[in-house]
């Protein structure tokens, strides 16, 4: 399964109409596009910052789609007042202990590593992490991005609260750093995040 991220970094003031728009236009419109698996938002309404990703049941659908999101996509970061940013990504985790609900925040953490390792790293993660994960305050589901040839990664945390969220960032960064030196990955970026839209739908992997 495949994604595709647009970040913009846009003025607070104007989420909710980018929010609403999204969620209104966007996201009906791209639902029904062939192999489209569904549509997320991650918002941080203090600095304007948000990130929208749709999902894809393969490479081809993805790239079938790009031509048809583009003006919305244009339309979306006109409307929240920013630049658009666009990745492409292979999903190569997805745990979900149970659905998200109302409420629900995310902590991102973006990273750099050896695309030649990323086959042991992803391994890793699995059998290690994601139990230690799962114990974390108020824990919903954790996935992982890659890209293959750059050897960029993504991995999403979500929890119930960002009551919870605080709670788990002590452990969660032990386990981050941890795992970081180990598999020789250099940490680019952590940002927080409320889910406005999660109805990505992506199958388990785990």
């Amino acid at each position: 399964m495949y994604a595709r991220s647009t970040t913009i970094r846009g003025n607070p003031q104007a989420m909710d109409d980018g929010i609403a728009y999204v969620r209104d236009t966007v996201m009906p419109a791209v639902r029904e596009m062939d192999g489209c698996i569904g549509l997320s938002m991650l918002c941080d309404k203090e600095t304007g910052r948000c990130i929208v990703t749709t999902s894809w049941g393969d490479a081809d659908a993805m790239q079938r789609s790009a031509g048809s999101v583009t003006e919305m996509r244009q339309r979306a970061a006109e409307m929240l007042g920013g630049d658009a940013e666009v990745a492409e990504w292979e999903i190569a985790v997805m745990h979900r202990k149970h659905e998200t609900h109302h409420g629900a925040c995310a902590r991102v953490i973006w990273a750099q590593g050896d695309p030649a390792q990323l086959d042991r790293m992803l391994d890793t993660f699995r059998m290690r992490l994601i139990p230690r994960i799962e114990e974390l305050p108020g824990f919903v589901s954790v996935s992982v991005m890659v890209d293959r040839q750059s050897g960029r990664s993504a991995t999403a945390v979500s929890y119930d609260s960002r009551q919870s969220m605080a709670e788990a960032e002590r452990p969660g960064m032990a386990m981050r750093q941890e795992f970081s030196s180990e598999m020789g990955m250099d940490i680019t970026d952590v940002a927080a995040y409320d889910v406005v839209l999660a109805h990505l739908r992506v199958p388990e992997t785990v």
